[in-house]
């Protein structure tokens, strides 16, 4: 009993006390992972001003001989940890690494190959806008979607507009990042054929996949494979484009693309 008095009386401490003095503020942990904070330790930085929170979405699927299956969602993190870094006042939510993949009756897209995992739309739906819910009561401000994935790119975007409409009275909002994905395909592709690597662009699993994973984790890549592969195919889930001449440094001007990219898109958001 005692226990549950001093549980109410601390909440509702942190719900009418005026934000910690400056130099508690200056104290707060140093990691930027949702997962690795204590709960006391999220209120404290809510409370100092951290009120946006990154939901990065990954998915895991096959990409092809060379790359691990878990390759979205290292990817998303890693640049989420960096982008949350460089927007400050922002934490980053657990990769959702479960996401829509293709049919299982019968198999369909990424669903062909071992290795994939689906979800269907409506539920990945639901879990989206769940999580985002989630993250609203708690006194985040600004929930912003960013996903390395290219199927579910339009449902994040019809989501997020939903959920604006849902929230207008509540002084949250949702901010979906379509050009943290669309750098990708368009300026950091143009920039791979602009630099020599024309017929190796393609798109999934190929130069450009597997150096932007490169230059995350090289653990993820089969290298010693990769540089005595025979010529690509879809029948391997490679699907245009010839993965063999990526690099780590081939990889890093992508990654700052879309580093930019979502910083910009936070940055304006808040200015509004």
């Amino acid at each position: 009993m005692k226990k549950a008095w001093l549980y109410s009386l601390f909440l509702g401490t942190l719900a009418v006390s005026p934000l910690p003095a400056q130099a508690q503020c200056l104290n707060l942990a140093r990691s930027v992972l949702f997962e690795k904070l204590t709960w006391t330790e999220i209120a404290q930085d809510i409370s100092c001003g951290f009120t946006t929170i990154i939901v990065p979405v990954g998915g895991t699927e096959q990409s092809g001989p060379y790359i691990a299956v878990g390759k979205h969602n290292s990817r998303v993190q890693f640049q989420a940890e960096k982008i949350a870094r460089q927007s400050g006042r922002t934490l980053v939510a657990p990769v959702v690494a479960y996401v829509p993949e293709g049919g299982t009756a019968p198999r369909t897209s990424h669903m062909r190959f071992p290795g994939t995992i689906t979800l269907p739309p409506d539920v990945f739906d639901r879990m989206l806008a769940s999580i985002a819910e989630s993250f609203r009561v708690q006194g985040f401000k600004l929930v912003v979607l960013i996903g390395d994935h290219g199927g579910y790119q339009k449902d994040m975007e019809k989501l997020a507009a939903q959920l604006n409409v849902r929230w207008q009275a509540t002084g949250a909002r949702v901010l979906y990042v379509r050009d943290y994905y669309n750098v990708i395909p368009h300026q950091y592709s143009e920039w791979l054929r602009q630099n020599g690597y024309r017929l190796d662009v393609g798109q999934h699993a190929d130069i450009s996949d597997t150096s932007l994973m490169l230059a995350v984790d090289p653990s993820m890549v089969r290298e010693e494979a990769l540089r005595h592969a025979p010529n690509p195919s879809a029948a391997q889930g490679i699907y245009g484009g010839d993965p063999r001449r990526a690099t780590s440094t081939l990889g890093q001007p992508g990654l700052s693309m879309q580093v930019d990219a979502a910083v910009k898109a936070i940055d304006d958001a808040r200015s509004k």
